[in-house]
């Protein structure tokens, strides 16, 4: 199995936890914020659906530029599921057939010549494709719980559901 099969392997399995959390998101509260310094919920719960196209950037791309970035914007949240799902195909499609030297080059994150960072492919996919696409997932529990909405199990039962993610073969 090459280190893109792996990493779909691992992406389809969060894919699933990611999108019932999305599914959750009450835009008619889009500008709810759990403290001054939060990030408005609409806007957090659309930063996960992006996260998903750091994958494709990462596996096809030598960077990601931030100099020219709009956020989607994104009203409902079928809109947002559909926007997610766009997203996760295509990254993926860019995984399937990834060969395993492409994420051994580097990677960099920018703001026009501003070099935010540059990484090996293979730890960047880890680190900000995965990890933080979680960490942001966690916070959107966060928020949901604060609205009295019932959060999500992810990897077993949540306060709100006994349902545990079955782990499959792919």
């Amino acid at each position: 199995m090459t280190i893109g099969q792996e990493f779909l392997r691992e992406l389809s399995l969060e894919s699933e936890v990611t999108r019932r959390y999305l599914e959750r998101v009450p835009f008619d509260k889009k500008t709810f914020k759990p403290a001054e310094r939060s990030e408005e919920l609409g806007r957090l719960a659309i930063h996960i659906a992006e996260i998903t196209a750091w994958w494709t950037s990462c596996v096809k791309e030598t960077k990601l530029d931030f100099i020219n970035f709009e956020p989607k914007d994104i009203q409902t949240t079928e809109e947002l599921l559909g926007y997610f799902d766009t997203l996760l195909e295509e990254a993926k499609a860019a995984l399937r057939n990834v060969s395993d030297e492409e994420f051994e080059k580097e990677w960099s994150m920018t703001y026009g010549e501003e070099v935010l960072f540059t990484l090996p492919k293979k730890q960047v996919a880890r680190v900000f494709c995965m990890n933080h696409l979680i960490h942001h997932r966690a916070q959107l529990g966060v928020y949901l719980r604060l609205l009295d909405i019932p959060v999500p199990a992810a990897y077993g039962p949540s306060a709100d559901e006994e349902e545990v993610l079955l782990i499959k073969k792919f």
